[in-house]
């Protein structure tokens, strides 16, 4: 298979799992008689969406903003972390496991506090999309500045380079992709940080439409919303992976060519 054809396999071949997953849910459903209050067919689901087409996108308009907001804080946060905590030993030793007993705790747990410090709204929410997708983050460029050769960083000193310029003009570009790379994994939480908290304290959003759609026992509604949730963290993970082909193609030349 030519190099072409590989990547024109690869380009469309999430696209067919998706289909006959889809076709075979279908088939089930309507084989075994399922009934719809318990496990909606795609049909179903699919007249779900155009029925209450506007509802549906006006929970998913204030869900999608809302994480982005949380997700462009935990961007700033995360990238200005990673570097303090990736470009010293001693702060690395002192920031990562403090950071990692944070992460392991559940980030559902926070929304009550949230709720109590800043009311019911779009406050919590954000916060808890920033809480849950910061650490990769961090991770990500702390790993990418604290796994510098040390014979590269030594070359560059002999040349006159500073500890600054090894960090900003080598460490930060080498970074680059592991960047992206928690890019993709941290918008995908951020969109479960906020579907989590406007399960608990919201009026609006999917969240919010899945709690109702599920108290009305809807499920043809209720999984249309979490359909309409994969599909924007589909479409933003998408995005982002452009974005990284684009930017930092010089990363990925030894695997083009496979």
């Amino acid at each position: 298979m030519t190099p072409q054809r590989r990547r024109h396999v690869e380009r469309w071949a999430p696209w067919a799992l998706l289909l006959a997953i889809i076709v075979l849910w279908q088939l089930i459903c309507s084989g075994f008689n399922v009934s719809e209050f318990i496990f909606p067919s795609p049909r179903a689901i699919g007249e779900k969406l155009v029925e209450f087409r506007g509802v549906i996108a006006g929970h998913a308009w204030r869900t999608y903003w809302v994480t982005m907001a949380g997700f462009g804080l935990a961007i700033v946060v995360g990238v200005l972390l990673g570097f303090l905590v990736g470009s010293s030993r001693l702060a690395y030793a002192a920031f990562y496991p403090l950071m990692t007993a944070f992460n392991a705790l559940p980030k559902a747990a926070f929304v009550p506090i949230l709720v109590v410090w800043f009311g019911i709204g779009a406050g919590p929410a954000i916060l808890t999309a920033f809480l849950i997708s910061f650490f990769p983050i961090m991770v990500n460029i702390a790993t990418g500045l604290a796994t510098l050769e040390p014979e590269l960083e030594d070359v560059l000193r002999v040349l006159g380079a500073k500890r600054w310029d090894v960090l900003v003009k080598v460490g930060l570009p080498r970074s680059m992709p592991y960047f992206y790379g928690s890019l993709k994994v941290a918008i995908t939480l951020a969109f479960v940080g906020t579907t989590v908290s406007e399960m608990t304290a919201a009026n609006e959003g999917i969240g919010y439409l899945l709690v109702s759609a599920g108290s009305s026992m809807q499920m043809g509604l209720a999984f249309a919303g979490l359909f309409v949730i994969g599909a924007m963290a589909m479409a933003m993970y998408e995005l982002f992976s452009a974005i990284e082909k684009h930017t930092t193609a010089w990363a990925h030349r030894g695997s083009q060519g496979e």
